[in-house]
Protein backbone atom coordinates (compact mmCIF):
# COMPACT_ATOMS: atom_id res chain seq x y z
CA UNK A 1 0.00 0.00 0.00
CA UNK A 2 1.69 3.30 -0.77
CA UNK A 3 1.62 5.94 1.75
CA UNK A 4 1.19 9.97 0.87
CA UNK A 5 2.22 11.65 3.62
CA UNK A 6 0.51 15.21 3.98
CA UNK A 7 0.49 17.88 6.67
CA UNK A 8 0.71 21.62 7.10
CA UNK A 9 -2.86 22.08 7.11
CA UNK A 10 -5.04 24.13 9.41
CA UNK A 11 -6.51 27.29 10.75
CA UNK A 12 -5.86 30.61 9.14
CA UNK A 13 -6.64 34.20 8.66
CA UNK A 14 -7.76 35.92 5.27
CA UNK A 15 -4.34 37.05 3.88
CA UNK A 16 -2.30 34.49 5.19
CA UNK A 17 0.32 31.32 4.20
CA UNK A 18 0.68 27.72 4.68
CA UNK A 19 2.51 25.24 2.91
CA UNK A 20 1.65 22.33 2.11
CA UNK A 21 3.79 18.85 2.48
CA UNK A 22 3.15 15.79 0.91
CA UNK A 23 6.11 12.62 1.46
CA UNK A 24 5.89 9.93 -0.55
CA UNK A 25 8.09 6.98 -1.25
CA UNK A 26 11.33 7.45 -3.19
CA UNK A 27 10.04 4.84 -5.74
CA UNK A 28 6.84 6.67 -6.80
CA UNK A 29 8.46 9.91 -6.15
CA UNK A 30 11.30 9.78 -8.74
CA UNK A 31 8.99 8.61 -11.20
CA UNK A 32 5.35 10.03 -10.78
CA UNK A 33 3.74 13.58 -11.50
CA UNK A 34 2.96 15.09 -8.10
CA UNK A 35 -0.10 17.29 -7.67
CA UNK A 36 -2.83 18.91 -5.40
CA UNK A 37 -6.65 18.54 -5.51
CA UNK A 38 -9.00 20.18 -3.12
CA UNK A 39 -12.55 19.24 -2.62
CA UNK A 40 -15.57 21.40 -0.58
CA UNK A 41 -19.10 19.49 0.86
CA UNK A 42 -20.80 19.22 -2.30
CA UNK A 43 -18.44 20.27 -5.08
CA UNK A 44 -16.53 17.88 -7.14
CA UNK A 45 -12.65 17.59 -6.40
CA UNK A 46 -10.67 20.65 -7.88
CA UNK A 47 -7.26 20.46 -9.56
CA UNK A 48 -5.10 22.84 -7.92
CA UNK A 49 -1.71 22.47 -9.29
CA UNK A 50 0.78 19.19 -10.64
CA UNK A 51 4.96 19.22 -11.04
CA UNK A 52 6.54 16.86 -13.38
CA UNK A 53 9.54 14.75 -12.43
CA UNK A 54 11.11 16.93 -14.45
CA UNK A 55 9.64 20.55 -12.43
CA UNK A 56 6.95 21.54 -15.11
CA UNK A 57 4.18 23.39 -13.25
CA UNK A 58 0.47 23.26 -14.05
CA UNK A 59 -1.52 25.87 -11.69
CA UNK A 60 -4.96 26.18 -11.50
CA UNK A 61 -6.25 29.95 -13.18
CA UNK A 62 -8.39 30.49 -9.47
CA UNK A 63 -4.69 30.14 -7.30
CA UNK A 64 -2.07 31.34 -9.77
CA UNK A 65 0.01 33.72 -8.52
CA UNK A 66 -0.68 33.08 -4.64
CA UNK A 67 -0.45 28.89 -4.67
CA UNK A 68 3.36 27.84 -5.76
CA UNK A 69 4.23 24.27 -6.15
CA UNK A 70 7.51 22.47 -5.75
CA UNK A 71 8.93 19.22 -5.03
CA UNK A 72 12.46 18.11 -3.50
CA UNK A 73 14.23 14.87 -4.65
CA UNK A 74 16.35 14.71 -1.48
CA UNK A 75 13.47 14.74 0.75
CA UNK A 76 11.14 12.77 -1.80
CA UNK A 77 8.16 15.66 -0.42
CA UNK A 78 6.24 17.98 -2.73
CA UNK A 79 5.11 21.32 -1.43
CA UNK A 80 2.21 23.41 -1.93
CA UNK A 81 3.09 27.35 -0.56
CA UNK A 82 -0.50 29.05 -0.40
CA UNK A 83 -0.08 32.91 -0.05
CA UNK A 84 -3.08 35.18 0.04
CA UNK A 85 -5.28 32.82 1.45
CA UNK A 86 -8.99 33.70 0.62
CA UNK A 87 -12.32 32.22 2.50
CA UNK A 88 -13.02 30.66 -0.70
CA UNK A 89 -9.26 28.28 -0.22
CA UNK A 90 -10.76 26.78 2.52
CA UNK A 91 -10.95 23.35 1.79
CA UNK A 92 -10.09 19.18 2.01
CA UNK A 93 -6.24 19.52 -0.15
CA UNK A 94 -5.47 16.01 -1.33
CA UNK A 95 -2.04 15.13 -2.89
CA UNK A 96 -1.49 12.88 -5.47
CA UNK A 97 1.24 10.97 -7.15
CA UNK A 98 -0.13 10.09 -10.66
CA UNK A 99 1.41 7.77 -12.80
CA UNK A 100 0.80 6.19 -16.33
CA UNK A 101 -1.29 3.46 -14.78
CA UNK A 102 -2.68 4.58 -11.88
CA UNK A 103 -3.03 8.00 -9.34
CA UNK A 104 -2.49 7.33 -5.19
CA UNK A 105 -4.35 9.75 -3.42
CA UNK A 106 -3.36 11.15 0.30
CA UNK A 107 -5.53 11.13 3.25
CA UNK A 108 -6.19 15.02 2.95
CA UNK A 109 -5.62 18.02 4.92
CA UNK A 110 -7.99 20.67 5.80
CA UNK A 111 -6.90 23.98 5.07
CA UNK A 112 -9.38 26.53 7.03
CA UNK A 113 -9.21 30.36 6.18
CA UNK A 114 -11.72 32.33 8.26
CA UNK A 115 -11.08 35.31 10.39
Amino acid sequence: QVQLVESGGGLVQPGGSLRLSCAAPESIFSSYTMGWFRQTPGKERELVATITIRGTTNVADSVKGRFTISRDSAKNTAFLQMNSLKPEDTAVYYCTAQGTWRTYWGQGTQVTVSS
